[in-house]
């Protein structure tokens, strides 16, 4: 009887032990979910671009969208309609005067926004920078492309077109940071590591796909024995992918271009394109707006040298080509 007495007893307390780790359980994540996780829908955060028509950004507009969806708060995107450093500091002004939750931005210029961006800080706005950088201002962190790496691949890839050997050009926007760091990566590996490949020229397309267009063709008439050009934003590659068909250079001129737009990917896909350098954007939106929301909540202090959060978030690249182009089409 004392047995079977003692057999209850501990079915009952291991019962009530159950029942108490289920509730703590339950406890616990609530709390996380109610002070941690989740914000709510009158929180705003705004992403901030510029050219902000284009399709490039879609991909990381739809990361900051994801990230809000399962943070539970809202967002909008505004941006330059042109490339135009001083209509972007307008459009950041009037972000600013709103007083969002925090403010993910990518700059054309990596002085000119110093002054707003930092504003936008001394206000108490959380401030992260996404695909290219202002590294001088105030703003916590940077997520994007390592962009000299980046170079240093297209450099690479363009060596295994050409046989480790030509002429090559390079068209680019040089006044932006990401820019310049994506030309420097690929002069610097050409330079060291292929002595029979030449960089004859380094061009500013503006981001246009007619400039840079006609860029190619003075390029290639000012030298005749081209073998490649490496164009370093998406635009610009189609605007030379267009000059290559129009003067029927598809066999004799290999062109590496940057990012998945629909127009570069159909012109890898049709051999006009030979290569692009594919960046993390979903993870760039994604990852910024985690960031902000962390920061926005205290959970980590804005001051560099103290916050666990890291300040500079490499979101990587892969190499587009025909063999792989399909799977980088919209699904």
């Amino acid at each position: 009887m004392k047995k079977l007495l003692f057999v209850y007893l501990l079915l009952i307390g291991l019962f009530v032990l159950y029942i108490y780790n289920y509730q703590a359980e339950r406890s616990a994540k609530r709390a996380w979910n109610d002070n941690e996780l989740v914000g709510n829908t009158d929180e705003t955060y705004v992403m901030v671009t510029f050219l902000s028509g284009i399709d490039y950004w879609k991909r990381a507009l739809k990361g900051f969208e994801d990230a809000a969806e399962a943070l539970n708060v809202s967002i909008e995107y505004r941006g330059a309609t042109q490339y135009d450093v001083h209509e972007e500091v307008t459009v950041l002004e009037q972000v600013i005067a709103k007083n969002p939750a925090g403010i993910a931005i990518s700059t054309m210029d990596p002085q000119a926004l110093n002054p707003v961006i930092d504003k936008a800080v001394e206000a108490g706005i959380p401030v992260v920078m996404f695909d290219a950088d202002a590294p001088d201002s105030k703003a916590y962190s940077f997520l994007g492309t390592d962009n000299y790496k980046a170079g240093a691949e297209a450099a690479r890839k363009m060596a295994e077109l050409l046989n480790k050997k030509g002429k090559v050009g390079v068209i680019t926007l040089p006044h932006q940071l990401n820019h310049q760091e994506r030309t420097q990566g690929f002069q610097d590996t050409i330079f060291m590591d292929y002595p029979d490949m030449e960089i004859v020229s380094i061009n500013d397309g503006r981001g246009d796909q007619v400039v840079s267009g006609e860029v190619a063709e003075t390029m290639i008439a000012e030298n005749p024995d081209l073998s490649g050009i490496f164009v370093t934003e998406a635009n610009g590659g189609v605007g030379v992918g267009q000059a290559i068909i129009k003067n029927n250079l598809q066999d004799s001129i290999k062109v590496i271009s940057f990012d998945t737009d629909k127009g570069t990917l159909d012109m890898i896909k049709d051999g006009v394109i030979s290569a692009s350098i594919a960046q993390g954007t979903w993870e760039m939106g994604y990852w910024s707006l985690q960031f902000l929301f962390h920061l926005q909540h205290g959970f980590f202090e804005q001051e560099h040298k103290d916050a666990p959060l890291p300040q500079y978030v490499d979101t990587g690249v892969t190499i587009v080509t025909k063999e792989n182009v399909q799977s980088y089409y919209p699904h």
